[in-house]
């Protein structure tokens, strides 16, 4: 690991002005369950580590107009253990604690979920984000088991994110600030899917902090379904999110989100739509996951990948059928 600066704000002010213009100039530390692999790995070799974690405003579950906020230094203990969150927004519950491992439930949080970067082992080896060799895609003919069914890109990674394919089911948007002011941006495009390794898998740039997420608080039944080989610290196969608005017995609307099948988490907008007007049952629910695997397109060793995507989806489904 080379040597780099430290700083340790207490304003978001202060830490703003600590960042760079450039993504080498500056990361910003909050749990630090991911940023200290990149750095002992040498993916990641800033000059300056700026802690966010004593900045008091980037905390705290609290309602906010129509919306519960969430803020980025919350963490996945707290996101799962608070009252609000576990009545109104099971989705988020059930996807904080398929993390699993306590020692980052404890130290991890929201923000760094979002932000952290892909598990791929060619990117972790060296290879950027793209997986290049001499012109040429690694992943392609290589070890893919756990890469993407999804996306058609040049990008084979999945999104590492256990929380973003709720958020975006839930509608949510995610608080930005940076050295011009702030912003937010929808959940759904705060994820980007690279086009060349010098871009980045989300909407963040290396002067500007993700401060938290806003979640409308729309009465929706919502669930969440992991697909893993075991518990423990380990990154699920596939997941669904999924958040119905009901009217009585029939789902009005559906947002049906895929994790850790795309470089993104995928919206399965053909799944969403054809729920509308319908209930859910064994056979509704197996139709929607139906609809969502339908536009896979799997690599050489994840075929797998299709039948998950239709079961996740099925079971996230009639688990928040069960709330109506």
């Amino acid at each position: 690991m080379k040597a780099f600066e430290y700083a340790n704000p207490t304003s978001l002010k202060d830490a703003l002005g600590l960042l760079g213009s450039s993504w080498s100039d500056a990361n910003v530390l909050a749990g630090g369950t991911d940023q200290i692999s990149l750095m002992k790995d040498g993916i990641h070799a800033p000059k300056r580590v700026v802690n966010i974690k004593n900045i008091k405003e980037l905390g705290g579950i609290k309602k906010a107009g129509s919306n519960l906020r969430i803020g980025a230094t919350v963490t996945l203990d707290e996101l799962a253990g608070n009252a609000m969150v576990r009545g109104e927004f099971p989705s988020l519950v059930a996807a904080a604690r398929g993390v699993g491992s306590p020692q980052i439930m404890n130290m991890g949080t929201v923000g760094g979920d979002l932000c952290q970067r892909p598990r791929c082992w060619y990117f972790r080896n060296g290879f950027g984000l793209l997986a290049m060799k001499d012109g040429k895609s690694l992943v392609e003919n290589g070890q893919n088991e756990f890469h993407a069914i999804f996306g058609g890109g040049p990008a084979k990674f999945v999104s590492a994110s256990s929380l973003g394919p709720a958020f975006i089911a839930l509608g949510a948007k995610v608080e930005i600030a940076g050295a011009s002011g702030k912003r937010s941006v929808d959940a759904a495009s705060f994820f980007k899917s690279p086009a060349s390794n010098d871009d980045r898998e989300i909407d963040l740039k290396p002067n500007e902090i993700v401060t938290g997420v806003l979640v409308p608080m729309a009465k929706t039944n919502d669930a969440t379904y992991e697909v893993r080989v075991k518990e423990g610290l380990d990154w699920p196969y596939a997941t669904a999110s999924v958040s119905l608005k009901m009217k009585g017995s029939t789902v009005e609307s559906a947002r049906v989100v895929l994790g850790h099948v795309g470089p993104t988490p995928v919206v399965a907008e053909q799944a969403g739509s054809m729920l509308a007007g319908k209930s859910i049952d064994e056979s509704t629910a197996a139709q929607a996951g139906e609809a969502a695997a339908s536009g896979a397109q799997p690599l050489s060793g994840n075929a797998y990948k299709v039948q998950l995507v239709k079961t996740a989806v099925k079971r996230a489904l009639l688990e928040a059928a069960k709330r109506a």
